[in-house]
């Protein structure tokens, strides 16, 4: 298994509900950035990269998307379609977001600022970096 899909502790009442999301709890790391895609596309894929160290916790918090996780060896695709819900993409973890619903807010909580050299941009430089 390349990754799993986390459900979230939803706490309220009759006034509306909350998600609470700390580091190294419901997060599996220090937050060191936020980010969130909005606007997109369906029909055009979004990340379609890796880090090398980097780490990634997705939450479609509104709408739905779908991500497919690879390791080099075997690829799964996991469904983001409730706010509740969240996907951990380790580092050495080729990502790629797709079927974006036309309303779909998708945040990501990474572990590390974004720096340009973390990426591997090119799916066989990916494959030689993880054999």
């Amino acid at each position: 298994m390349i990754s799993e899909l986390q459900k979230f502790n939803v706490m309220g009442d009759e006034r509306g509900q909350l998600i609470a999301l700390e580091e190294n709890k419901e997060i599996p790391f220090d937050m060191k950035r936020v980010f969130y895609i909005f606007g997109t596309n369906s029909d055009l894929p979004r990340g379609q990269h890796s880090h090398y160290k980097t780490k990634q916790f997705l939450i479609a918090v509104n709408g739905s998307c779908k991500v497919t996780l690879d390791n080099g060896k075997e690829k799964e695709t996991f469904d983001l379609n409730n706010c509740d819900i969240g996907l951990f993409q380790d580092a050495l973890i080729w990502g790629t977001m797709h079927d974006f619903s036309e309303d779909c807010v998708l945040m990501v909580l990474a572990n590390d600022v974004y720096d340009a050299k973390d990426y591997i941009t090119d799916y066989n430089e990916f494959l030689k970096v993880v054999k």
